[in-house]
């Protein structure tokens, strides 16, 4: 029997035709799909959702949010058909810890700043067991400053943190003596490991201020992008390449960019 899904409400339509399209007389490539073939997938639409809310581009996130909640229906789909769990079951799971974790608002009313909000999610995952140690659950496979500032979040959860954000530039100087002392002694090892406390220091100042370290980053990034093509095209319109010019000039370019792109 054919399916209206036009007469169906939308998430309902999602999910009809999701199945539809994994039927035997669905779609080739939609059949063959796993939950392993499709993580390139997810990782993808997460990052075009990040891109979009970073470029304020409101019509587009809308698309985009689709294009992700496909992917959810996606593997709901797959599970469902392997006898796991279905769509209403990770609706129904989602609606659980969400009433859980906010024992503030669904139990005794509380007025709890957002940092407390946090710390109390962590408090509550640990106590009731449903995570077997503080850190548990944050995925190693995470890019590398994102797992620093949600490891670094999870312990503050706890207590385990700076009381206030200026006692970490003492961190930061001690930090800095090191990679010195490293660098001076050409010890690749111990250069890789001051390295990479500093950046952790710096994440979690990033942390204890409300800044994402991950936007800070991306936005220097596209900073540094927009002045280098500027110097790229200023030579351009030269007739020159690179290696006909030199640092001073590059230099000067640079700080035009500054100033054009400001």
């Amino acid at each position: 029997m054919a399916v209206d899904f036009d007469k169906l409400p939308p998430l309902g339509r999602l999910r009809a035709i999701m199945a539809y399209l994994r039927a035997e007389d669905g779609c080739q490539w939609d059949r063959s799909q796993t939950h392993s073939s499709l993580i390139p997938y997810l990782i993808e639409e997460t990052y075009e959702v990040i891109e979009k809310i970073e470029a304020g581009d409101i019509p587009k996130l809308k698309e985009e949010l689709g294009d992700l909640l496909l992917q959810i229906y996606f593997h709901a789909r797959i599970a469902e058909e392997n006898e796991h769990f279905d769509i209403d079951d990770v609706a129904s799971g989602i609606c659980d810890k969400l009433i859980r974790r906010h024992p503030h608002i669904f139990g005794e009313k509380k007025q709890l700043n957002p940092q407390e909000v946090r710390d109390q999610w962590e408090k509550i995952k640990v106590e009731s067991n449903e995570k077997e140690s503080v850190l548990a659950g944050v995925p190693k496979s995470m890019p590398a400053l994102i797992l620093a500032y949600r490891v670094g979040e999870k312990a503050a959860g706890v207590g385990f943190d700076w009381k206030d954000p200026r006692d970490i530039f003492a961190k930061f100087k001690e930090e800095i003596a090191e990679l010195e002392k490293e660098f001076s002694a050409e010890d690749i090892g111990g250069l890789t490991d001051e390295l990479g406390d500093l950046i952790f220091a710096l994440v979690n100042l990033s942390r204890k201020v409300g800044i994402n370290p991950e936007q800070a980053l991306r936005r220097t990034v596209t900073k540094f992008i927009g002045r280098f093509e500027y110097i790229e095209n200023s030579l351009k319109r030269d007739g020159r390449a690179f290696s006909e010019t030199d640092l001073d000039e590059m230099e000067r370019l640079w700080q035009e960019a500054k100033k054009y792109r400001r």
